[in-house]
């Protein structure tokens, strides 16, 4: 029945024990939703998904009519009128895709971020979504396994600056307003480190760890005040997530205040019976809600055994009622009981915008990162011969990337596109068969070939024992330059890749990620010098797999090995140094950084240093601001990421860039899990990236 909304109170004073149970209860928009279960108050969120997998899966695309029509059942069929909260997974754009998360991250740009997210909420409001599963804030310092590219990289305090500026670009100020949606952090906590890379194995992360590094990007979401959050698949000291108490609840509750829903991720609470944590569903369905979950997602474990759990007084009705109370609060924070339905023609006049397309554009030229260049680039505009090769120089699918559900492949520039839009070309070679690219290769200028991986080779279950190109890209690369013609590689992958047999074949390396919808144009603009390349690396990139895990804010240990491969914990058959350190990339132009300056401010630190732009083209440089805390009662990192600015310069210009940092911020967790800034010796850095900068030590008393 359609009624006037007067407030959560008075309609869960309506209620019934069934009723409130079916509010927490998410079905899939497959074949076991119908009319009759929406009918009965028997759902209270849908996933619109065919699967599980529904990132290695094509998917139908969710229309507001369709939506719609589930609504006009929930709210004038049903006995309370109730609205549904529909939700799909927008991982990093819905029509018009973003680069992966990673390559947003290598922006070290939280504007374009935002704005991205912003575009991503718009279209999916406009096709009926208003929940997105959407920042994925587990820290990866393993590249091997897949869902590295759905985060925002190695590094604690980039990825909750990342997370704040998704958080607001989906929810704005106002999540009621038109074309804002409620956002999930995901996967809490520590899904990142699962054992040997391999998605939703066990985990071992210690409490100091867990603290320090694995949850501070969620305490960043929750401060910046996302809706909802998302429990990981995985297990932490011997107890899965989904019935883990001291994270769900004693942390995220009590310690951080936070109010809104925790959704189980797909299926977890009944996996606690895999697990070994429940002996069946039932018990299962007990454990996770007194653990904290709200929502059980597609597992059926409430709607089957909650209501004869609550009679039985396994689990007290009070529980029942607070997760009740926080899905209907968030569907009125979202305005659905006033507004449950969607435009329909709404999706017509925002999807692909030129606004939409503007922003994911900006934010694919900034995550393209420049691995190498020996002059090469940037191409001239005008070429006499060009050869453009390799297995994705003119595929669209896989700049898109993994979970990648409503993007149009039609929709997409590709490289091969790009280029041919940006240069003038006498003679444009181009393919992607080896023996084809060989022959035509002889007879062009220069060369560039596109490689990478495949969008299933990343994502979600999607996890590699090798982090070399795939098969036979080096040697394609390798094919071409013995012709002795200067060759670039533009890669397009889902992660980092080892590439120290790639760096013998190719004059230049442009990692592009898998940039979205537009990444072919950024490409090409790159490639021809009207962007230059700012992107920085917010992930280590290993020499070999065997290295894994490798990540710049490492321990010293006891006899450590120093920044140059020299020292004690090392290997013997490789260097121990990574390829390509956290931060790392390069411009077309060069900056100097001079005048480092620490001053006391306040109760903390005022840092600057003065950046000049020492080469002939203008451009932007990520200053980044790095602390090492000498001695303290627990070990800490050789450098922590503690601040950083994007700067354009023109060629010659200086500018001076400053950081303030507080005595909370020189601080950590410590062996008791209570936050302290302890005094002693501390040196700050001020760089381009990780590994190279200015230094100097202060005493903090």
């Amino acid at each position: 029945m359609n009624r006037p909304f007067t407030s959560v109170a008075d309609l869960m004073a309506e209620m019934t024990l069934a009723e409130k149970i079916g509010q927490l209860h998410q079905s899939p928009n497959d074949t076991h939703l119908n009319a009759e279960e929406i009918r009965a108050g028997r759902v209270g969120s849908v996933i619109c998904t065919s699967s599980a997998f529904a990132g290695n899966e094509d998917q139908e695309r969710v229309r507001a009519r369709k939506v719609n029509e589930m609504q006009r059942v929930a709210v004038e069929e049903s006995r309370l009128g109730i609205p549904l909260l529909v939700a799909r997974d927008v991982i990093h754009g819905h029509r018009t895709v973003a680069p992966i998360p990673l390559g947003q991250a290598a922006s070290w740009w939280p504007e374009g971020v935002k704005d991205a997210a912003e575009v991503a909420g718009l279209e999916a409001y406009a096709d009926g979504i208003r929940w997105v599963f959407t920042p994925m804030l587990d820290i990866a310092r393993d590249p091997r396994w897949g869902r590295v590219a759905e985060g925002f990289g190695e590094d604690p305090y980039l990825a909750g600056i990342m997370a704040s500026a998704a958080v607001l670009g989906y929810q704005g100020d106002d999540l009621a307003a038109k074309g804002r949606v409620a956002a999930c952090a995901k996967h809490f906590a520590g899904y990142g480190a699962a054992e040997g890379g391999r998605d939703y194995n066990t985990t071992e992360i210690s409490r100091n760890t867990m603290r320090n590094i694995y949850l501070p990007p969620f305490k960043a979401a929750v401060d910046a005040g996302v809706a909802s959050i998302m429990s990981g698949f995985h297990e932490i000291g011997g107890v899965p997530v989904s019935g883990n108490r001291w994270l769900l609840t004693d942390v995220l509750r009590e310690e951080w205040g936070f109010e809104g829903v925790v959704v189980s991720d797909w299926g977890a609470v009944a996996e606690l019976v895999p697990h070994g944590m429940a002996e069946d569903k039932r018990d299962a369905g007990a454990k996770g809600l007194l653990a904290g979950i709200d929502v059980d997602m597609a597992a059926e474990a409430y709607l089957d055994h909650l209501e004869e759990l609550v009679g039985s007084g396994v689990v007290p009705l009070a529980n029942v009622d607070q997760a009740c109370r926080r899905v209907l609060e968030l569907k009125a924070a979202l305005g659905l009981f006033e507004n449950p339905y969607t435009e329909p023609d709404l999706a017509d006049e925002v999807h692909f915008s030129a606004a939409a397309q503007s922003a994911v554009l900006d934010l694919a030229r900034k995550s393209a990162v420049l691995l190498r260049n020996n002059g090469l680039l940037p191409l001239p505009r005008k070429i006499k011969t060009l050869g453009v090769f390799g297995p994705l120089h003119d595929n669209g699918r896989e700049l898109l990337g993994s979970w990648c559900l409503d993007g149009i492949e039609s929709d997409v520039v590709t490289v091969l596109d790009g280029i041919k839009a940006e240069f003038e070309i006498e003679k444009l070679y181009h393919s992607d068969l080896p023996d084809e690219a060989s022959f035509q290769a002889r007879h062009c200028d220069v060369v560039i070939v596109v490689v990478g991986e495949h969008h299933l080779r990343s994502g979600e279950n999607n996890c590699i024992t090798t982090l070399d190109l795939p098969a036979g890209q080096t040697d394609f690369l390798a094919g071409v330059k013995r012709m002795g013609i200067p060759t670039v590689a533009v890669i397009l992958a889902g992660r980092p890749l080892a590439l120290p047999r790639a760096l013998n074949d190719v004059d230049a390396i442009l990692y592009a990620w898998q940039p979205g919808t537009l990444g072919g144009a950024a490409v090409a603009e790159i490639l021809s010098g009207t962007v230059n390349p700012s992107g920085k690396l917010p992930v280590t990139f290993p020499r070999t797999v065997g290295q894994v895990p490798i990540y710049y804010n490492h321990k010293a240990t006891g006899r450590p090995t120093d920044p140059y491969g020299h020292g004690w914990s090392r290997y013997i058959d490789e260097k121990d140094s990574p390829l390509y350190e956290f931060g790392f990339g390069l411009s077309y132009t060069t900056f100097g950084y001079s005048d480092l300056q620490v001053a006391p401010h306040g109760d903390g630190f005022y840092i600057s240093a003065q950046v000049t732009n020492t080469g002939a083209v203008a451009g932007e440089e990520i200053v980044q601001l790095y602390l090492r805390d000498h001695a303290a009662t627990v070990t800490r990192p050789v450098k922590e990421l503690k601040g950083f600015a994007r700067i354009p310069l023109k060629p010659g210009e200086s500018r001076p860039v400053s950081f303030e940092l507080s005595r909370h911020d020189l601080g950590f967790y410590g062996a008791d899990e209570v936050w302290v800034t302890e005094p002693g010796r501390f040196t700050f850095w001020v760089g381009p990236n990780s590994r190279e900068g200015l230094s100097q030590e202060i005493l903090l008393g």
